[in-house]
């Protein structure tokens, strides 16, 4: 099973053991339709809790109580926790003009595939692209100068990068 990594746990609510989730979905959400998300308890270790309840509490905000946790101390060692869902769980929910909706899109440099966007990271100017080259990540500049256009039916992003760029990268 693939999962798309939308957010981290960032706080307790209340006294039953509510967690307040921030997520990168673009959109107020309370998770309807979905049945579990799932915690990275440690690295590339996905553990999924059923979903009680879930309400939105803004655009980047999720009130969300998980089966099993009753208590403000059980939901405690959750904070700075990353939240992932199931990838057919993400695209019911997902706005589709959000920046980690790319995940899975393929990178074309030039009219060169690349790979697949493994990561999107959102930063104030622009968003970066972590792709996998020769087994080591690779992150691409997306702003107007790199970014020729986004191919939504074929899943593609097509960039003309600034040379050399992927040589730091690539070099031994």
């Amino acid at each position: 099973m693939d999962y798309i990594h939308v957010g981290k746990i960032v706080a307790t609510h209340g006294v039953q053991g509510d967690i307040i989730i921030t997520h990168a979905l673009n959109k107020k959400t309370d998770l309807k339709n979905i049945e579990a998300l799932f915690v990275e308890e440690s690295k590339d270790s996905y553990i999924p809790y059923f979903i009680e309840k879930a309400k939105a509490k803004n655009e980047e905000e999720i009130i969300c109580k998980l089966e099993g946790i009753n208590s403000k101390e059980s939901a405690h060692r959750f904070i700075r926790k990353n939240v992932w869902l199931a990838e057919n769980d993400f695209a019911k929910i997902a706005d589709g003009n959000t920046p980690i909706a790319l995940l899975g899109y393929l990178v074309i440099n030039e009219d060169e595939p690349l790979s697949k966007v493994e990561e999107v990271i959102e930063q104030p100017h622009q968003l970066l692209l972590r792709i996998v080259l020769n087994e080591k990540d690779v992150f691409i500049p997306i702003h107007e100068e790199t970014l020729d256009k986004i191919d939504r039916k074929k899943q593609e992003i097509h960039v003309t990068l600034p040379d050399g760029l992927l040589d730091i990268y690539l070099e031994d």
